[in-house]
């Protein structure tokens, strides 16, 4: 659980523009870390909805038995970003990255690329 939170921690001190950020296990919907602030922004309802979006995308992936794996999705809303991103690698398999980031302080290229490390780096 320490690594799962300091690369939360590492995640909202140096993406910047970050709002919170969760790590979900989408065969539940629950959020298994998250960091942020729940008072503006309640991250265990977002898990549990954006968790509904990576089952349809897998689903839609299979059905048109589309090859390859999912990088990252985004969501584009009038004033953040939302970016999902499946945790690859064997103990990661199920999981889910959750960064929403503030549109007016972000760059959305930096964020991902950094949320890519962060995923690369997690051990689960």
């Amino acid at each position: 659980m320490a690594q799962m939170e300091t690369a939360l921690a590492d995640a909202m001190s140096n993406i910047e523009g970050a709002i919170g950020v969760a790590l979900v296990d989408y065969t539940s919907g629950m959020a298994l870390a998250t960091l942020g602030d729940n008072q503006t922004f309640d991250l265990n309802i977002a898990a549990a909805g954006n968790t509904d979006v990576v089952r349809a995308k897998m689903r839609t992936m299979e059905m048109l038995e589309l090859q390859g794996a999912i990088e990252d999705m985004l969501i584009t809303l009038t004033a953040q970003y939302h970016i999902i991103r499946p945790v690859s690698g064997k103990s990661g398999s199920g999981l889910f990255l959750y960064l929403v980031l503030d549109r007016k302080r972000s760059n959305l290229a930096l964020a991902r690329h950094r949320l890519a490390r962060l995923e690369a780096e997690l051990e689960v």
